[in-house]
């Protein structure tokens, strides 16, 4: 292939786990233009559409979100067929027709300005068609890549290069302005007398645009190598999601480890730096999380949280739903929706990464102008002056606008003294949630179960606002177990048959044996798994393995114990 279809060679390479990081890069290339469109007549006018282009290339990316089915594809000789979809479902045209229908005509469009560009569509789909294998060729023969058994599209965010300036941008121009009638045919399009001046023209700058093409090719070989990170991901994942983020690891992962390369942060969205000027003489730092760029993934994946996927479900929906009607019915009655939350549950049990996937959601939903968390305790307000705890919340509360607030641990603001002055940043965040124009936050309270309750309890008004209440139960063994195997492979280690025997055994002693109090959760095998980590090293050093391989493979003599927060044995009736 000429290697003036690199866009086109690009997009072909892709595959389920790298396409969502390739439309990122693509946002952030500047020699490719892009577009969304809500459908594009007259064939995908009921899809989300992004148009690519650069000098040479067109590519139609269409994202068909039919809902998870399974289906084959019925072929008729060179149409493509219809789909045929499972028992009790009725057939449908199929979207591979309909995309290979709108790269054609895409390209009969363009031959009348612009007769040298290519053409190119990608078809991303949650349906999984079962005879996909059968098909490549004769997609790959129209034109068309299809990646199919994706969840949840329409929670995509897909960034775009909308720079005017691009020259390239024409020849989206030409396909979005011109009337698409399918009577439009290819010797149409020959016969038309402005193709012979322009093939003229385009001729005499195609000196200038092989240079191009030979200085782009070069830098993005080269210049983007070191850039180009997380080249692959965890089996079966669909997106470079950072293997931390899952339920019960939040506490053990810093905000620098979390995924903070977002494609949501752009040179118009500012993030404070963290940092609380209580007093003159005293500054404190907050937790800045920054919003993640597929939060409705990250959220899939987390561990044992399946009640907590479907409340967040249901609250962001009603939020959509309701900037929706808004735009629709400009003076309609919105339903009334706080997004004050309380997430309730012990430590390592994922309440801070799932602030963040939340933040996330709502700015996708378009209720949080930058969806960023901001990490606060007891420690943030309380400072050693007199009027340091208003000046720290109104800092605080800047911070946050547009985001998350989180205020971990909350119970301890309620101190047992009446003259605590918990008890007046308590009453602050009371009238800052009272005020109406405070639109563009939530506040998420965090903590045990008991405690939390108390204090929503000690405080009518703190309960009505604070409606959504999330619980995070202690993880089971099962569930700690496979956070062991996703965190393992992060350092591409293996466990032998035997050492993974010992290391069930010993985790699930530990876990008969617990304080329910002080159970650390997934803190519990991040120290397992350190411990561990420096008797393999040790090892390793002192045997010096001939076969690089067993420097990756732990063995029992690497599984050791650690000392394990016993329950109180109580004595007496």
């Amino acid at each position: 292939m000429r290697k003036a279809n690199r866009l086109i060679n690009d997009f072909r390479k892709q595959t389920k786990t790298t396409i969502w990081k390739h439309l990122d890069a693509m946002a952030a290339n500047y020699a490719v233009y892009s577009t969304h469109l809500n459908g594009l007549s007259p064939f995908l006018t009921d899809y989300d559409v992004y148009l690519y282009c650069n000098s040479t290339n067109v590519v139609i990316v269409c994202l068909d979100c039919c809902g998870h089915c399974n289906e084959n594809i019925f072929n008729e000789s060179e149409t493509l067929g219809s789909l045929i979809l499972t028992e009790g479902c009725e057939p449908r045209f199929s979207t591979v027709w309909k995309l290979t229908e709108a790269v054609r005509l895409a390209k009969i469009l363009l031959k009348l300005s612009h007769p040298d560009i290519d053409v190119y569509g990608v078809l991303l789909t949650e349906a999984e068609i079962l005879n996909a294998y059968e098909l490549y060729d004769l997609w790959d023969a129209n034109n068309i890549m299809v990646i199919d058994d994706f969840k949840r599209l329409k929670y995509r965010q897909i960034q775009v290069n909308d720079d005017d300036e691009l020259v390239c941008k024409d020849y989206i121009k030409t396909i979005i302005d011109a009337t698409l009638d399918v009577s439009i045919t290819e010797e149409t399009a020959n016969t038309a007398t402005m193709q012979s001046n322009v093939a003229c023209r385009n001729s005499t700058i195609q000196d200038d645009d092989d240079d191009f093409a030979k200085l782009l090719d070069k830098f993005l070989n080269e210049g983007m190598e070191s850039v180009n990170v997380n080249e692959s991901f965890e089996n079966g994942t669909e997106d470079p999601i950072d293997e931390e983020v899952e339920k019960g690891e939040d506490e053990d992962v810093t905000p620098e480890d979390l995924p903070n390369d977002d494609v949501q942060d752009d040179d118009n969205v500012s993030f404070p730096n963290g940092e609380v000027e209580q007093n003159q003489n005293l500054s404190v730092k907050v937790e800045i999380l920054r919003p993640i760029p597929n939060p409705r993934e990250e959220l899939d994946k987390l561990v044992g949280c399946t009640d907590i996927n479907r409340r967040m479900d249901e609250l962001i929906a009603l939020t959509s739903y309701n900037k929706m009607m808004h735009e629709h019915f400009p003076n309609g009655r919105q339903h009334e929706v706080s997004l004050h939350s309380v997430f309730l549950g012990r430590p390592g049990t994922g309440k801070t990464t799932v602030c963040k996937i939340f933040g996330s959601l709502l700015r996708q939903a378009g209720a949080l102008s930058k969806g960023h968390v901001v990490v606060c305790n007891r420690s943030t307000f309380i400072g050693t002056l007199w009027g340091d705890e208003e000046r720290s919340m109104n800092q605080v509360l800047e911070m946050a606008k547009g985001g998350v607030l989180m205020v971990d641990e909350a119970y301890l603001l309620n101190g047992k003294n009446d003259n605590d002055p918990g008890k007046l940043v308590i009453q602050l965040l009371m009238n800052i949630l009272a005020d109406e124009k405070q639109r563009d936050i939530a506040v998420v309270l965090c903590g045990y179960k008991e405690p939390m309750m108390k204090l929503l309890d000690t405080n009518p008004g703190l309960q009505s606002r604070f409606p959504n209440k999330f619980e995070f139960t202690d993880f089971t063994v099962d569930e700690l177990l496979e956070i062991t195997k996703r965190r393992i492979k992060d350092y591409d280690y293996q466990f032998t048959v035997q050492a993974w025997e010992k290391y069930s055994g010993i985790l699930a002693q530990a876990y008969q044996v617990r304080n329910p109090e002080t159970w650390g959760n997934a803190r519990f095998i991040a120290n397992l798994l350190e411990r561990i980590y420096i008797q393999h090293a040790s090892r390793c050093v002192k045997q010096q393995p001939k076969d690089k391989s067993e420097l990756l493979l732990l063995t029992p003599e690497d599984i050791v114990p650690i000392e394990i927060p016993r329950q109180k044995t109580k004595i007496g009736f």
